[in-house]
């Protein structure tokens, strides 16, 4: 999909040369949305397309298993602590100019984690992959934002989420045929074709959108709040192998509050602040993250848990278990391409959610509670296609609520901050759901037995039916907004 986007966006940059003014506008606004849907797109192929080569660049580099998750986590922390900082540089900086810079910096990080020869090369490499979808993805979105407004938005937003949902089965699909074929560093260099045609239509293409006023910028508040998220993550992502009570999981979760309790102090006095509080005075954006948060835990924990469902309780391997979770992301892509957009027009985001997440609910207790018995086609397919269909008409319609909630010219820290919220959700819902599991019915080695993914994934899904109340609190605070904003008409005087 993502060749097939980056030619048609070439094809109709050179056409709009051509067309009347509107029609060449219009054009361009396509041409635009297939650029910056398929840096989406490769963006989320290249993280599943790692994890299926991960057997074999242990194998090839003689990794041991801390090693080897290093080569995710590395990304994961990077990706994860840079979003709220990227996000505010593309509104200080240019949003296009920090899509290129993000772009360059993926495809060069690529290129070191291809052709590395050790564990470090490998995992540097990964950090800067990180460090490039950190610029790449909230510069995207807050272009995606501002190119369509209005009912353009849904159709557009939708057409984002079913690249992400595409992305995550090709990466599945693609990456073990490739490492079959071509050895594990095929993985890396198949999505740089696509990183440097964009960095090449970018100027032409994309818009660069107003920048904020040139003020000096807040790296005090820059530091403290990506010291935090990184920090938590990393706690997060050491509970599986040193528990909640280790000194290094406790030290590091102290770390993040210690520093977030810093960013709020520094934002609170510094004339230009990285985040400036005053926009929570918005009900919408402060539940908007809180739901990104929860909806983050909600839905991410389902993939790993449905990963160990497939290889503990059903006895699949591993490459059985990845193509049997093809048909979650395919049903996302096509309810994204076709259903979504008409939801969100008829519903609104706010409802959209609330939907999304109580059936991501009912795939959950599915999961949960089905007889494993009865194998994959009743006991696991009918939750995933729930999940997906979840998963779809949840994610998309919370990033929008956060942006309504922001002035245009925060697009960039809107996306940021709905990316960096979702990315501490999920970490933190992954390791809280999965040691839930363990505690409840875990056997030697950390292995979840019948009664640990009943209790995992009843947890998740109370986690996702509560997110779903404080959505549906912002739905009918919304509503009475905009009843009290309707004028009431006046009684004609009688003669």
């Amino acid at each position: 999909m993502s060749a097939t986007l980056t030619a048609e966006t070439a094809t109709l940059t050179a056409e709009t040369a051509t067309m009347p003014p509107a029609t060449a506008a219009a054009g361009r606004r396509w041409a635009a949305l297939g650029l910056l849907v398929s840096a989406q797109f490769v963006v989320m192929l290249d993280t599943s397309i790692v994890n299926v080569a991960l057997p074999s660049i242990q194998a090839d580099l003689g990794l041991r298993p801390t090693g080897i998750t290093w080569v995710v986590n590395a990304y994961v922390l990077a990706f994860g602590g840079l979003l709220l900082l990227s996000g505010r540089a593309a509104d200080q900086f240019g949003r296009r100019r920090l899509f290129v810079a993000g772009s360059v910096l993926f495809a060069a990080g690529t290129l070191l984690a291809a052709f590395a020869s050790t564990a470090a090369q490998l995992v540097g490499g990964r950090i800067v992959q990180g460090v490039g979808a950190a610029a790449l993805s909230p510069a995207a979105m807050s272009l995606l934002l501002l190119t369509f407004p209005g009912p353009a938005r849904a159709r557009a937003m939708s057409i984002w989420g079913a690249a992400s949902a595409l992305g995550g089965a090709a990466g599945v699909v693609t990456g073990g045929l490739l490492v079959s074929a071509f050895g594990w560093s095929s993985v890396f260099l198949v999505t740089v074709p696509v990183s440097m045609t964009a960095v090449v239509l970018a100027r032409s293409v994309l818009p660069e959108g107003a920048r904020g006023p040139r003020r000096r910028f807040d790296w005090y508040g820059a530091t403290a709040i990506t010291g935090a998220v990184v920090a938590l993550v990393h706690g997060a992502l050491a509970v599986a192998d040193h528990g909640w009570t280790s000194p290094l999981v406790v030290g590091t979760f102290t770390t993040a509050v210690a520093l977030f309790a810093t960013f709020v102090a520094v934002e609170r006095r510094t004339p230009d602040p990285l985040l400036p509080l005053g926009l929570f005075r918005s009900r919408t954006l402060g539940a908007g993250v809180g739901i990104a948060v929860l909806g983050g835990a909600a839905r991410a924990s389902t993939f790993v848990l449905v990963a160990l469902y497939l290889q503990q309780s059903l006895a699949m391997a591993p490459r059985e278990a990845g193509l049997a979770m093809v048909p979650t992301s395919l049903s996302g892509f096509v309810f994204s391409l076709t259903l979504l957009p008409r939801l969100l027009g008829k519903l609104g985001p706010q409802r959209a959610l609330v939907a999304g997440l109580v059936i991501l609910a009912v795939g959950h207790l599915w999961l949960g509670h089905a007889d494993a018995g009865h194998g994959y086609l009743v006991a696991v397919l009918p939750g995933l296609l729930a999940v997906a269909i979840g998963v779809a008409l949840s994610f998309t319609p919370t990033t929008m609520v956060i942006a309504s909630a922001v002035p245009s010219t925060h697009a960039g820290l809107a996306s940021g901050l709905a990316g960096s919220a979702t990315q501490v959700g999920a970490a933190l819902g992954t390791v809280s759901f999965t040691a839930i599991g363990v505690a409840s019915g875990g056997h030697a080695g950390h292995t979840l037995g019948t009664a640990g993914f009943t209790a995992a994934f009843t947890a998740a899904a109370a986690v996702a039916l509560a997110t779903a109340a404080l959505g549906t609190t912002l739905a009918r605070t919304r509503r009475r907004t905009a009843s009290k904003a309707v004028p009431t008409p006046r009684k004609e005087a009688r003669p």
